[in-house]
């Protein structure tokens, strides 16, 4: 696994917008030019009506959905194997213990579902605490298995047969004596004797074993196929016969099906570490979601597991990334936000720059590596531009947005004013959703000291339609703030036409803070804010002001 190459994810905040997943598809694809690895846009959340406008007109897929960054099994070097028959004998399983240097074997069916396990101590303790003389037939072993295992020859019989009654005994005695002791089933462990072949054949044993590799008369042969007797014919003496024939039997008797304790590849490693030391077993199987086992893992594979890779686009601060952001290993920060409380345990490249939107900056790093911009990422980036700064009416908006986005719209083959009136009517026909999803399209959480607060935003050409929004997001305001253990919620109604933004809040001293905020007497049911469009450089900076103050 040291030599294979790490993907590194590009995702944007939780809720995305369209820069954070546009950016995040652009940025993507721009460092797998420039370097040749493994990057792959990611995102935090469902993609909103007017993202997916955008991606569905430049034909680009939606980057798939990553719901936390923790260290999951597929991260980490698991032990890739096959698994073995149920059938296989004890001693062939043991060698394939001995080459991998392995104590465990998954024992899988057919279709290589997970059938059950066997250790060497399963394997020890069949071949050590085993007494009974009847143990093969009990086991269901089959012929095969004794000719392997005695490395021997079929001589009469089929391999594929199974032994179903019987004991195992060795005819040392002379004939007469055979006599009183085998029945009919044996398995008769004998040398070259033609007399004790005879005599047991007679007897109805099922299976003469003969020893040292001595020839079997043909009178004994065509006996033996007459009366239904298997003869095998090996090279070893009959004390290592003896020896080694319960090796014969199938693991299948042995295995372990019970209570097993199984991950998949998408398990987190802290959740399976404190299991796996609870259970007896070193290794563990892996089963992929249609429960075939992909291979095993042991609780030296969790010393080596490596964090996941990202580069955090379009926000910086921990409330807004895709859980799990503590445990990652954070390579790129690439933003146009405030600096918030991002920690990380090495030094990464930060970009941040005071513009209205994230792609603007993905747009110059294009430049600066002399990279051509496609259409459809033109058509991406120029897109999330339009929508961060509201067609340059954001006071977010700087002249270098502006300029980036007439560029990328030629290259894409969009006429702004038209284009950008598609985009948000398709963004803003929220109709048929409900409350909880339009509160969520655009929410973000943020922190200033000791408070915490969210603000959530919809953009709009419609009064009409603002005013529909109001009136199914007012009774769900107070449910959101107890949902995320925040102490206020704010939430933007935005009319881009007219430039203006109606502001409902709610919890504890919000209002108080308000009133601090712009300087109003009462903000009433909501507050009606003109020439006010952004969030990022009007609202956030007026609360966090009024809260630092405090």
């Amino acid at each position: 696994m040291e030599n294979v190459q790490q993907t590194v994810y590009v995702v944007g905040h939780r809720n995305p917008d369209t820069d954070s997943i546009c950016a995040a598809i652009s940025y993507a694809a721009l460092k797998r030019k420039v370097t040749g690895e493994k990057y792959k846009a990611k995102r935090a959340g469902q993609v909103n009506p007017e993202t997916q406008f955008v991606l569905d007109r430049f034909g680009v897929d939606a980057p798939s959905y990553i719901s936390d960054v923790r260290t999951q099994v597929k991260d980490i070097e698991i032990r890739k194997v096959d698994g073995v028959s149920k059938n296989i004998s004890l001693k062939k399983a043991w060698t394939i213990l001995g080459e991998n240097k392995v104590v465990t074997l998954p024992i899988i069916k057919e279709d290589h579902q997970l059938e059950g396990l066997i250790t060497i101590g399963d394997i020890t303790k069949a071949y050590m605490d085993v007494y009974d003389s009847t143990i093969l037939s009990k086991a269901k072993t089959s012929f095969a298995n004794i000719v392997e295992t005695l490395e021997g020859e079929m001589v009469v019989g089929d391999e594929n047969e199974c032994l179903t009654e019987g004991k195992v005994l060795i005819a040392a005695a002379n004939p007469d004596l055979m006599e009183s002791y085998i029945d009919k089933g044996d398995i008769v462990i004998l040398g070259n004797r033609y007399e004790s072949q005879l005599c047991a054949i007679e007897m109805e044993a099922k299976c003469i074993i003969v020893c040292d590799g001595a020839k079997v008369s043909y009178t004994i042969t065509k006996l033996a196929e007459a009366r239904g007797c298997t003869i095998i014919s090996t090279p070893f003496d009959t004390y290592t016969v003896a020896r080694l024939i319960n090796q014969s039997m199938p693991i299948g008797h042995f295995m372990c099906t019970e209570g097993l304790t199984t991950f998949t590849e998408d398990d987190f490693i802290d959740d399976i570490r404190g299991i796996m030391a609870k259970k007896r077993y070193r290794d563990f199987p892996i089963l992929d979601k249609n429960d075939a086992l992909v291979g095993m893992i042991s609780r030296r594979n969790l010393l080596g597991a490596r964090k996941k890779k990202l580069i955090m686009v379009d926000h910086n601060e921990l409330a807004q990334a895709v859980e799990g952001i503590e445990e990652a290993e954070i390579m790129e920060v690439i933003d146009h936000h405030r600096i918030g409380n991002i920690e990380t345990m090495n030094p990464v490249y930060f970009r941040n720059q005071p513009v209205g939107c994230t792609s603007t900056i993905v747009y110059q790093m294009y430049q600066e590596n002399n990279i051509e911009v496609e259409p459809k990422i033109a058509g991406l980036l120029c897109s999330a531009i339009l929508s961060d700064t509201l067609v340059f009416r954001s006071p977010t908006c700087t002249p270098l947005d502006k300029a980036v986005a007439e560029t990328l719209a030629k290259i894409a083959g969009i006429e702004i004013e038209e284009y950008a009136k598609e985009m948000f009517a398709a963004g803003s026909n929220l109709r048929d959703k409900s409350a909880e999803e339009i509160f969520y399209q655009d929410f973000k959480k943020f922190a200033a000291g000791e408070v915490t607060f969210g603000v959530g935003q919809i953009t709009s050409m419609s009064t009409e339609e603002l005013e529909n929004i109001k009136q199914k997001l007012v009774p769900y305001m107070e449910k959101a703030a107890s949902l995320h253990g925040v102490q206020m919620i704010f939430f933007m109604l935005t009319n881009i036409l007219e430039e203006s933004t109606e502001l409902l809040y709610e919890g504890e001293n919000s209002a108080e803070l308000l009133k601090e905020a712009f300087h109003v007497e009462e903000p009433g049911e909501s507050l009606h804010l003109k020439d006010f469009v952004s969030r990022k450089k009007q609202l956030i900076p007026a609360i966090v002001g009024s809260l630092q103050k405090e």
